[in-house]
């Protein structure tokens, strides 16, 4: 009752405001008429004929009051009373206008005078979409209380929530179960959030399923649980608050039909009290319930009551008793003022309706009300609140939905408090805007945290993705560790993801790092090691060269070819000196010149030595009697050697840097935290053709420095050059393996080592024990010395 007369009292302020308006529909005065289908479509169907019938004689289809001619209808709460309506009145083209939060499906074709006062029902879980993505609850319940359709639900909403990461614990509808079945599956499922959806009469439902935890059949004990309530459930307060728990809807949500402070309304609300408002036949009963006091002619009073003072207000009144505005009153409001905008447009349109007066003008307004639907249609305007109020081409108001948080107290109390609101001004509800206050929200008690969670499971934590779980919705998922190289950098990842080829995942693989970019300089202790071995050994060369220049016309200078002695020292400091182009970011020019300067300086440094040792042999073969080998003996002969081998060297090296070069490269697969500068060196086949050819070269100098060892000569060097070509090609046998087996930056360290091991062998083994007589023991350099020891 308390609510309901809140209805009637937004249509007759609205009537009234009209009425006393001189710009809307001045010289005409309407008026209302109040049917009650008693929630039964019987009695619906009754009241329908009476609109088309004369005043007090039932008589359907005949209709001669010129004074009392019906325009529109504003139609009711119930969902039955709604649908049917429209069937009977439906022929007669009299526009009628839902108030009520009853769906109605809109079909242009079947119920063409059907006017919505809010918007479709899919807007409205588009909006209850939303508010579940704001708050992340993904593990939900829905529960058609009353007039649910649950198949409908299934086909059209149930796919659109399902696309948006919503699963459904259940769904169930009051005609599937009794009510401790139902109630067991409510608080037996782990979704905190529940979605209710019913009509006017479901709150009586809701109660009595609610009250069943004082049932002894009960299984489970009551939880929190925060319910969702669609707009079409209508709470009356005062007719069930004093026989049910109302705790249980402690911190409820619900969408409910927009609604403002209209102008002037509260001084109307004041001037209302039943000694001041004979007109009002409601007006007593609702006095008497409301403020439980005896009202004179009053139904509803009761024995022993005290009797109303006259001092009693509706503006004291709690809000769980009596609300200023609803958002069903709110609609009244809206649709009497469409009504009375349309019937003013389409009376200013007709020109003979401005001229026309008194009886003429009725009668031609009469004639012309089926006319009223095009302007109703086209009507728009902005209310006392400040609303635009305009329908789409569907009918349906174009507004939106505010969200309402339910606090209730322990005497059965309650206050609903608008904490958010859904816009649908653009009409699309894939674009909807939801503005939702949280720090407003009271909740539950039973939750502790900031808001309620519901989800099936835990989040899976960064580092981890979902795993959906066999014959579970898609919400219900294991969390398992992200593979080795693959990351997930937030909460519920359904696939972790490899880092960009120039990043690498954390220990926790949670995030990328960008690789440290790693080449061999200067500035670490592995290279000022190298760069001080390289400088060390080519003053050594530069030293030893020195020496023997200083000492040119000494036996042991001249013992071995001066010629190619210098030329050996030569190319053994470009050997030493070319590892300085393995220091330093690689370039093109420096990947380059390092292979031309190794392969040079190797080439022509083993040459020399296979000159000189062939030099030594075919001097001994050559003082054997009636020896040809005389013709072969001299410089030319060791400097032909060195030009034709190292001609080979150079030849191979310039065909290799011709046909595939080397050039900078990035290696950012080798190790997992570092990107590693270096010299790409294209073809690996023609690369170990020269070291197949240099090894040739070491194989066969050992061999015939061997074979000269035992040579009688004061200054035979092959037994040096014999160890000198073991540790050159032990070095370059351990660099395969050992470069094989090193990444990073130690890889150049270890060619680079072996140019300096393997030319400082060679150095060290044939020159430092010439160094050793010439500086040590000048007297073993001299002819003299060499007599004596010959003789």
């Amino acid at each position: 009752m308390t609510q309901n007369y809140q209805h009637i009292l937004a249509l007759v302020f609205a009537i009234k405001e009209i009425n006393e308006n001189l710009q809307l529909l001045p010289n005409l005065t309407l008026g209302f008429n109040i049917y009650d289908g008693y929630l039964n479509a019987r009695w619906s169907y009754l009241a329908a004929m009476q609109l088309i019938s004369t005043r007090n004689r039932f008589l359907p289809n005949y209709k001669c009051d010129i004074q009392d001619k019906v325009i529109a209808i504003i139609v009711g709460l119930d969902l039955e009373f709604s649908h049917h309506i429209p069937n009977v009145l439906g022929i007669y083209k009299i526009p009628q206008l839902l108030y009520g939060s009853a769906p109605v499906m809109t079909d242009n074709t079947q119920v063409p005078p059907f006017y919505q006062m809010l918007p479709a029902e899919t807007h409205q879980y588009m909006g209850i979409l939303q508010l579940l993505l704001h708050f992340k609850w993904t593990w939900i319940g829905y529960f058609a209380v009353v007039g649910g359709n649950t198949e409908w639900f299934v086909q059209t909403v149930y796919p659109v929530f399902s696309q948006n990461g919503i699963c459904f614990a259940f769904i169930e509808s009051c005609s599937s179960l009794d009510f401790v079945k139902m109630y067991d599956s409510l608080m037996d499922n782990i979704a905190n959030v529940v979605i209710l959806y019913g009509d006017s009469g479901s709150m009586i439902v809701l109660r009595w399923l609610l009250s069943g935890l004082k049932n002894k059949h009960i299984s489970q004990k009551p939880k929190g649980k925060v319910w969702i309530l669609t707009a079409q459930m209508e709470f009356e307060s005062v007719s069930s608050k004093r026989i049910w728990d109302i705790q249980a809807l402690h911190g409820a949500l619900s969408v409910a039909i927009h609604s403002n402070e209209l102008h002037g309304f509260q001084e109307f609300l004041r001037s209302r009290n039943p000694s001041g408002v004979k007109e009002d036949g409601f007006i007593r009963d609702f006095w008497s319930s409301a403020f439980d006091c005896a009202v004179p002619d009053s139904v509803v009073g009761k024995m022993n009551m005290t009797n109303c003072t006259g001092e009693e207000r509706l503006e004291n009144l709690p809000g769980h008793v009596f609300e200023r505005m609803t958002g069903h009153g709110y609609n009244i409001y809206n649709a009497v003022y469409a009504v009375a905008h349309a019937l003013h447009a389409m009376y200013s349109s007709n020109p003979q309706s401005r001229t026309a007066t008194g009886g003429e003008r009725t009668k031609h307004q009469n004639q012309q009300l089926w006319q009223l639907h095009h302007f109703l249609r086209r009507v728009s305007f902005n209310n006392s609140a400040g609303d635009n109020i305009s329908f789409d081409q569907n009918r349906q108001l174009i507004t939106g939905f505010d969200v309402i948080n339910w606090v209730t107290f322990p005497n059965q109390s309650f206050v609903r408090v608008k904490v958010g609101s859904v816009d649908l001004k653009l009409q699309d509800p894939s674009n909807l805007s939801l503005i939702i206050n949280e720090d407003a929200i009271i909740w539950h008690s039973w939750f502790t945290q900031a808001w309620p969670l519901s989800v099936c499971n835990d989040n899976c934590y960064p580092g981890y993705r979902k795993k959906k779980k066999e014959g579970k919705p898609f919400c219900c998922y294991d969390c398992i560790p992200c593979l080795q190289g693959m990351v997930s950098g937030q909460k519920d990842m359904i696939d972790c993801f490899k880092c960009q080829d120039d990043y690498y995942p954390n220990k926790e693989q949670t995030l990328c790092f960008p690789k440290m970019i790693t080449f061999l300089s200067y500035e670490e202790p592995l290279g000022i090691g190298l760069t001080t071995g390289t400088f060390s050994f080519s003053l050594i060369t530069v030293l030893v060269l020195g020496i023997f220049l200083k000492h040119n016309d000494t036996p042991v200078v001249k013992a071995n070819n001066r010629t190619l002695t210098y030329t050996l020292l030569i190319s053994l400091l470009l050997c030493f000196l070319s590892t300085l182009l393995y220091m330093g970011p690689p370039k093109n020019v420096t990947c380059l010149l390092r292979h031309v300067a190794i392969d040079i300086g190797f080439s022509t440094a083993v040459s020399c030595v296979l000159g000189k040792t062939i030099t030594v042999v075919l001097a001994f073969m050559a003082t054997k009697p009636g020896s040809r080998m005389k013709k072969w003996v001299g410089k030319r002969m060791g400097i032909s050697i060195v030009i034709v081998f190292s001609f080979i060297g150079i030849g191979m090296c310039a065909v290799r840097l011709t046909i595939s070069p080397p050039f900078p490269d990035a290696d950012i697969h080798s190790m997992t935290e570092e990107i590693i500068l270096e010299c790409n060196e294209g073809s690996m086949a023609r690369l170990y053709c020269g070291l197949v050819y240099m090894g040739f070269l070491v194989i066969v100098s050992f061999i015939v420095a061997f074979l000269a060892r035992k040579l009688p000569d004061s200054f035979n060097e092959a037994k040096f050059i014999t160890f000198s070509m073991l540790v050159f090609c032990w070095v370059w046998l351990s660099f395969i393996p050992v470069s094989l087996s090193t990444k990073r930056k130690y890889t150049v360290a270890v060619q680079m080592f072996s140019v300096l091991a393997s030319s400082a062998s060679l150095l060290g083994c044939i020159f430092f024990p010439k160094c050793y007589i010439i500086v040590l023991k000048p007297n073993m350099n001299s002819k003299e010395w060499l007599k004596r020891k010959n003789h």
